[in-house]
């Protein structure tokens, strides 16, 4: 007969009458009760989601890391460092800060299953850099959102037979505008000819309808206000089922842009020109590798590009199943990010050089960065093509999708950071706690929808996720690789993938990596300049106020390592000590491979004849004069613990004269 597995453990041998009810008690139960009593009450934590399929966590991460600086920031920066040459600084960074940082996070985050604030129970000391990937992340939603608005704004504003930037003669555009196919004639017939495009005054004046400075906040534009308001509304009813939700959502939004830049691209290489601009994009230019600032813009490109830092990474990798093979996820994505920038710029300046064939300039005078590249030189550009409507359209709508999957991971990085540090208060509450953030940071964007709008998304930009990225990540290398112990940590990964990363990992996290990210933060102080819109400063108060949003996340570095101090007891090296060490509540997530429990089981013999351990009756032997645990010195069978039961059935039935007894009542080991 199979074994009762209801009489497993240490009450196994018992058998009472209750024990039997209780049984008999469940297996009659409503199966509705039995589930309601398996579910958690209200005060314990749900179980925690993980992705249901290993492509729908490697697109969500490529689709959080390949954003709008792939189109908008590596062009400009490629063309500014050499072209072709920046290549090679660009290159060195990702293989020895990039890919071993971006591998730190994603081991963090799958090996605990936590975000980015109960992670750092590995170190209390430094569980300030949780909080400031959180409020790197806020600052980030909020203007970052705002450029999503921009796009939506464009993309409705496409769907029209001749694009509203096309031409001048709008109530918006002044003397100075002149469209493309007057430039050639302007500059023929004036020296000092300062052209104004009618993109640009279409961007200046009748989207953000700008004021002069930060100062001056002017009125509300409503436009921009219910494209935020739309832009927010989608994020939300992305994320409030979590990674369910997101999970399927970026099967669209991570591939979407893909098919449209092939497009682009494939169209783009047809144009007249393009080969100008691609050739202007890809030239190196050696001289520019002696110089400082390429280095420093390399560093800080792969930085923002794969989000180190911003704790996304940490957070979507603790969805991940325990033994994902996280080593090679972290060499793919950021390969592939990179790789798609590199990618865009070929479409990126195809256009641009179709652009400087049609106005009879050089490619230098259509170069642009930041929103001027997207809202302004994208937008000419398309008024140049046959079928201009359907390229806007196109080129809009993979913009959104580029900024929504970013922001995706961005917010949930904080959602998940609190319910994971407060599950008891929070994990029920997850999808008000996901609203809240959404109304919070909708209001607080309604500052970018002024008419200093654009002053603000740039003072945010320039500051929020500035240096204060390479302190984090800094901290976050120094903490894993000297603090926690890169022998540990190398355990810990072994423990995921089955071996310890390479000595290339464990050189560049001890070394190479904090030195890289010294020099860019040494060199970002040195060459720091404030915060500035088309060549025109800021006032004192809006770079302090900058200035104030860059350190309100590094701050908190400090703050929650003497508070980690403080709650620990004795001397101060104590102290020190005690806040170094992985908490109680530190150590694998609840997905990993659990090691199989031992069983012990208890039985309970009215038999007069003991039970004996063989090595208890060899230390009789040796230690107590031969004699065993008897008074009469006799030496009794082992018997085996199963026959037990069967040996009181058998004494029962021959007190009451039965004749069914069984012929191996003791059985002799």
């Amino acid at each position: 007969m199979a074994e009762n597995p209801a009489f497993v453990g240490d009450d196994a041998a018992k058998g009472t009458k209750a024990d039997v009810g209780t049984i008999r008690g469940t297996f009659n139960k409503d199966p509705k009760e039995i589930e309601a009593e398996q579910q958690p009450g209200d005060d314990e934590a749900p179980t925690r989601d993980q992705w249901d399929a290993k492509i729908e966590f490697l697109l969500s991460m490529i689709g959080y890391c390949v954003g709008l600086g792939n189109v908008w920031r590596f062009p400009y920066l490629c063309y500014r460092n050499g072209g072709g040459a920046f290549l090679i600084p660009y290159v060195i960074m990702l293989v020895f800060a990039g890919i071993p940082m971006f591998f730190i996070e994603l081991t963090l985050g799958q090996y605990a299953g936590l975000g980015s604030l109960p992670v750092w129970n590995c170190i209390p000391i430094l569980k300030g850099i949780g909080w400031a990937m959180c409020i790197i992340s806020a600052w980030t939603c909020i203007y970052y959102n705002m450029i999503i608005a921009w796009a939506l704004y464009y993309l409705f504003a496409s769907f029209t037979s001749v694009l509203p930037w096309h031409h001048c003669g709008h109530w918006w555009n002044s003397d100075a505008c002149v469209e493309s196919w007057g430039v050639a004639n302007k500059t023929a017939n004036s020296t000092n000819f300062t052209r104004v495009s009618p993109s640009e005054e279409y961007w200046h004046v009748r989207v953000q309808q700008i004021s002069s400075d930060i100062g001056e906040t002017g009125k509300m534009n409503w436009e921009l206000s219910l494209c935020l308001l739309l832009a927010w509304i989608f994020v939300f009813l992305c994320l409030f089922k979590g990674v369910k939700s997101t999970g399927k959502v970026v099967y669209i939004t991570a591939t979407f842009p893909y098919i449209i830049l092939v497009i682009l691209l494939v169209r783009g290489a047809t144009l007249p020109g393009a080969l100008d601009g691609i050739l202007f994009y890809i030239t190196p230019d050696l001289n520019k590798l002696r110089e400082s600032q390429v280095w420093y813009d390399a560093a800080s490109q792969i930085f923002y590009s794969i989000g180190i830092a911003f704790g996304g990474v940490l957070t979507m990798s603790s969805y991940n199943k325990f033994n994902n093979n996280c080593q090679r996820d972290a060499v793919f994505v950021p390969l592939m990010n990179c790789g798609t920038s590199v990618f865009a710029g070929f479409a990126v300046f195809s256009f641009l050089g179709f652009m400087a064939h049609e106005l009879n300039v050089d490619v230098k005078d259509v170069v642009a960065t930041g929103p001027g590249l997207v809202f302004i030189a994208y937008p000419e550009a398309l008024t140049l093509l046959p079928a201009s409507p359907f390229w806007a359209i196109c080129l809009f709508f993979m913009l959104f999708m580029l900024g929504l999957d970013s922001m995706f991971v961005t917010l949930e990085t904080i959602i998940t950071a609190l319910v994971d540090e407060f599950p008891t208060a929070l994990a029920r509450r997850k999808t008000w706690l996901l609203l809240g953030f959404c109304v919070a940071m909708y209001l607080l964007g309604l500052t970018q929808c002024t008419q200093a709008g654009i002053y603000w998304v740039t003072l945010m930009d320039w500051y929020a996720a500035g240096f204060c990225l390479i302190v984090t990540a800094f901290f976050m290398a120094i903490g894993i690789c000297w603090i926690y112990g890169i022998k540990r940590f190398s355990s810990n990964i072994k423990d995921m993938i089955g071996h310890e990363p390479s000595m290339y990992f464990k050189v560049c996290w001890m070394f190479v990596s904090p030195a890289l990210m010294l020099f860019i933060f040494i060199f970002s102080l040195v060459t720091y300049s404030p915060v500035e819109y088309n060549g025109k400063p800021y006032p004192g108060w809006g770079v302090s106020l900058g200035l104030l949003m860059a350190f309100s996340s590094i701050i908190a570095i400090p703050l929650f390592a003497i508070f980690a101090l403080y709650k620990q007891e004795g001397s101060f090296l104590q102290r020190l000590r005690a806040a170094c060490r992985p908490t109680a509540s530190w150590g694998p997530s609840k997905s990993a491979p659990r090691p199989e429990e031992e069983v012990t089981y208890s039985y309970k013999s009215d038999s007069p004849y003991p039970l004996y351990d063989p090595r208890s009756l060899e230390y009789d032997m040796k230690h107590n004069n031969g004699v065993p645990g008897l008074a009469n010195g006799t030496k009794f069978p082992l018997y085996d613990p199963r026959s037990l039961e069967e040996e009181r059935s058998s004494k029962e039935a021959i007190a009451n004269g039965g004749d069914d007894i069984s012929d191996n009542v003791f059985t002799s080991v």
